[in-house]
């Protein structure tokens, strides 16, 4: 029997920072064998092990451990090998599964699933029939069953608690791609649809709650016979408020608080060296975010708490990725893409109210009297102005918010103060805008979280961090803190206040 011959191979081998291309004459006899070829060829100096993009789970990464699972043309991945006790592992961290939700509510019309294959044949048949004589469809109730069950599984994956808006435009998406489905005693052709996945959409978080579904989970237990000491039902409800993807998501598979707690230990090391690896600090605390969310939403502990457990959190980039976490958006692009959009008008609308009398009128005066005298106006100026100006020209009251000192010499007593951003200047602490700050604090419940050195990013920052530690807005700023969430960076904009309202209708006349 002839021999087989030599097997050539493609591997592309992944290594943290860098991926490269190498091709081989042949299997390697052993993995031994291929590793001491990979630290030839790529001139590598440490210990590794490897794993490949298995093709009989999807791509997943599995071990190495029979050189003969190697496909032809792989996918390799170097895993640097480090001291075992080491929490902070490439190893560790590569294994956790994400379970947070990756998508939001679609902006657009929703996208109706596809359903068993009986019912769409049903539906294929009778929406032909229903062009010529709309004569509605009779379900079965398997087929109402399937098509509800369906429909609740896709709604949950984008969130376990839709309003009554969504669920109407579910309904209305329903019965547009099948009008077979058309109501005949209905106004609109699918009222009773709607009250059906509504009703089935509680069954459905009643399923996941008893499947350990720990967003829904958390509702549960309340005021019963047998437990009469709990809450009433209708108190303490934890869920998403302000448009939040991932409220309180599930641990990661094979991992509890224990094991969690250890990578937020190995957070707290990272962070305190001088030279910090921000990749791993950022993959860590992607891996320990369900256990920073039920710390956050349901012990409510007091942000200075917090922030000694999570020190990452300090960091700017870190608060951006936490709100991606939440959000699924990228708060910095999004924000500031927006917020220049509508700078030409709102400056415009400002300036319209400064040349008017009143309280309001004067404190916008002289608020662009000092932006007019600057020598360079680019985006910072005019960000600046801008969030100096809005909560004004909203009716609100800033001077809690907007707080000024002299750097090292006029040192603010903030007592507890909620939230505060605090401008350090070289001089005149008076001046209504900054422009250019020795640098500007982010201050919560009275501590100084962040510094930074433009107004603009502060806000932001402090923006992200609302909704990192699940805090309230300021009660002086609710529109102003609404008009970034809701207006700027489109997050749940379905109920307006009339100011809000009003603002926005005027800013979308000149989009």
């Amino acid at each position: 029997m002839a021999a087989e011959a030599p097997q050539n191979m493609i591997l592309r081998v992944i290594e943290a920072d860098r991926v490269r291309k190498l091709k081989l004459s042949s299997l390697p006899a052993s993995i031994d064998a291929l590793i001491e070829i990979l630290k030839e060829q790529l001139e590598l100096d440490c210990d590794f092990s490897l794993q490949y993009e298995d093709p009989d789970f999807d791509g997943k990464l599995t071990c190495l451990v029979d050189i003969e699972e190697l496909p032809q043309k792989a996918c390799v991945h170097i895993s640097v090998r480090q001291d075992s006790n080491s929490l902070a592992s490439t190893d560790t961290l590569s294994d956790v599964s994400s379970p947070e939700r990756l998508s939001r509510w679609p902006p657009g019309p929703f996208q109706i699933p596809t359903f068993a294959f009986d019912v769409e044949l049903t539906f294929r048949d009778m929406n032909a029939e229903f062009e010529k004589n709309e004569r509605p469809l009779q379900l079965s109730r398997d087929q109402k069953h399937n098509i509800l069950e369906k429909l609740a599984s896709t709604i949950y994956g984008f969130k376990a608690y839709p309003s009554d808006k969504e669920i109407s435009m579910v309904a209305e998406a329903l019965v547009r791609k099948h009008p077979c489905l058309k109501e005949a005693g209905s106004d609109n052709g699918w009222n009773g649809w709607k009250n059906s996945i509504k009703f089935k959409m509680g069954n459905y978080r009643t399923k996941m709650r008893r499947a350990g579904c720990q967003e829904v989970a958390v509702n549960a237990g309340k005021r019963s016979i047998k437990n009469p000491e709990n809450e009433p039902s209708h108190s303490n409800i934890k869920r998403p408020k302000r448009a939040e993807v991932n409220f309180l998501p599930n641990f990661p598979q094979g991992e509890d608080p224990s094991s969690l707690d250890h990578l937020r230990q190995a957070i707290v090391e990272e962070v305190e060296k001088t030279e910090r690896n921000l990749p791993l600090i950022s993959k860590m605390m992607q891996n320990t975010f369900a256990l920073r969310r039920q710390t956050i939403v349901m012990s409510c502990p007091p942000v200075k708490e917090l922030m000694t457990l999570w020190p990452a959190l300090h960091m700017q980039s870190e608060v951006y990725a936490e709100f991606q976490r939440i959000t699924n958006q990228n708060l910095p692009n999004t924000f500031y893409a927006e917020l220049d959009c509508h700078t030409p008008r709102l400056m415009a609308l400002f300036r319209q109210k400064a040349s008017r009398t009143g309280k309001t009128a004067d404190a916008l005066a002289k608020i662009f009297k000092v932006h007019d005298t600057q020598e360079l106006h680019d985006v910072h100026t005019r960000r600046i102005t801008v969030l100096h100006a809005l909560p004004v020209y909203l009716l609100e009251e800033v001077s809690g918010f907007f707080r000024t000192c002299v750097d090292e010499m006029d040192e603010p007593d903030l007592g507890d103060a909620s939230v505060v951003i605090l401008t350090r200047v070289s001089d005149d602490a008076t001046s209504p805008v900054h422009y250019y700050p020795v640098r500007v604090s982010v201050v919560l419940e009275g501590d100084v979280v962040v510094n930074l050195p433009r107004l603009a990013d502060a806000f932001l920052v402090m923006f992200g961090l609302i909704y990192a530690l699940h805090l309230s807005y300021p009660k002086g700023l609710t529109n102003t803190f609404e008009f970034t969430q809701k207006i700027l960076l489109g997050l749940d904009d379905s109920k307006l206040s009339p100011k809000l309202q009003t603002l926005k209708n005027e800013l979308m006349l000149y989009v």
